[in-house]
């Protein structure tokens, strides 16, 4: 704990194996959460058991649903469990678990709710990407920020930390089936901007590992609407 702040570090996983098991030893090592939780996407190739095996508790979906399942169903976990706070890390070994810390200070000692870590921010990093992502990457944050009305440098990063508090509001709603892929990671995002809460960024790195182990699941166009669909869907108020 820090300040007496029970810490949950959710990473999200589909088919991750040589890569979730660095996540869990690394965030492990780092000695600021209290328990890694891993949420299995219907894996094929044993990576939640060799999570487990490290010290990972897991979750199951029993099927293939998306990330945004996933993620919600570590928040479920969460919550249910009296967890403070929840850092969100992705399972492919793209995040730097050393950076958490950075994540929850905000939170304990600044009076923030939401925490969003941005490669873009003075002082990130990122690592090689296809020139179609760099422009993505780069022009969500400016569609996202004219619909939020609030300035924000990275809103597809999904390395974030927040209190299980916010889900005790419940214009938060999570559990809507739209969600189940990456719609809710910007809707989280935008909801809570909207709402007043206290949100800020600080600078993190984003290294995508090499093509040969799976370089990323996003599809270049489907995946982008999924991201990109709750800002026209909230913006334009076809969804709540």
């Amino acid at each position: 704990m820090i300040e007496g702040k029970r810490i949950i570090c959710i990473a999200p996983c589909y088919n991750e194996l040589h890569k979730i098991d660095r996540v869990v030893s690394r965030v492990i090592a780092t000695g600021v959460a209290d328990e890694i939780l891993v949420v299995d996407d219907g894996s094929t190739d044993g990576s939640p058991e060799t999570a487990g095996k490290l010290g990972a508790r897991v979750l199951t979906l029993g099927r293939t649903q998306g990330v945004g399942a996933a993620i919600r169903k570590g928040i479920e976990y969460s919550t249910s469990h009296a967890f403070d706070i929840i850092v969100i890390i992705a399972g492919n070994n793209k995040d730097e678990p050393e950076e958490i810390i950075h994540l929850v200070k905000p939170l304990i000692y600044e009076g923030y709710d939401f925490v969003q870590g941005s490669r873009f921010k003075r002082g990130g990093y990122y690592g090689e990407m296809p020139l179609y992502r760099i422009i993505a990457t780069r022009v969500h944050p400016l569609i996202f920020s004219l619909v939020s009305c609030r300035w924000v440098t990275d809103s597809t990063n999904g390395f974030r930390a927040f209190k299980t508090s916010l889900f005790q509001d419940k214009r938060i709603n999570l559990w809507q089936e739209w969600l189940d892929e990456y719609e809710l990671e910007p809707y989280l995002y935008y909801k809570v901007i909207k709402l007043g809460y206290k949100t800020t960024e600080v600078p993190v790195t984003k290294i995508y590992p090499p093509k040969n182990l799976g370089y990323t699941k996003m599809q270049p166009i489907t995946g982008w609407w999924s991201i990109l669909r709750p800002l026209f869907y909230l913006g334009l108020g076809i969804r709540k």
